[in-house]
């Protein structure tokens, strides 16, 4: 009986930017046995997560600076914080993608738009989150300028409409 052949897999790769750096994801549980490899202008991954090997070879877009790069494995995910080599002149350009090969992107590699931020954005470190009281609950935010909790005239109901359905009174 013939030897069955592991096949190698691509990691679903996420992605997003600043104008000084780049958020790199590699969305895998668990990984084991990481080699990770970033120069100038690549950045490569291998490993195995749940008994299977996933690997690839990434050209960059542009030029990276890996030696003030950092990345972590963590229990979901492997994360990299990557400096780019320049730092966009203009916030509204970026790199128009992370890969020079935009066909090879479109097949695993997707934006993180948890990470991503607009430049025209205000900076996240002073967005206070603990104001949001754990959810949608938008109480005593005041409702929209100029709507005066209804319809001007209609403070007590459609007249005529007897204040309500029969025996909900």
């Amino acid at each position: 009986m013939a030897a069955m052949v592991e096949k190698t897999l691509r990691p679903p790769v996420m992605w997003a930017q600043r104008k000084d750096s780049l958020y790199v994801t590699f969305k895998l549980q668990d990984v084991k046995d990481e080699s990770i490899s970033l120069t100038a202008t690549t950045l490569s991954f291998a490993g195995t997560s749940n008994n299977k090997s996933y690997a690839v070879e990434m050209d960059l877009f542009k030029e990276v600076d890996p030696e003030s790069s950092t990345w972590k494995v963590l229990p979901r995910s492997i994360q990299m914080h990557i400096m780019k080599k320049e730092e966009d002149e203009d916030p509204e350009e970026g790199w128009a993608r992370l890969l020079k090969d935009k066909a090879l992107q479109k097949s695993f590699v997707s934006i993180d738009w948890d990470k991503w931020q607009d430049e025209d954005d205000d900076d996240p470190a002073a967005f206070d989150t603990s104001a949001l009281d754990g959810g949608m609950n938008f109480g005593g935010a005041g409702g929209m300028p100029g709507m005066g909790g209804g319809m001007p005239g209609m403070g007590g109901g459609m007249p005529g409409m007897g204040g309500g359905m029969p025996g909900m009174g």
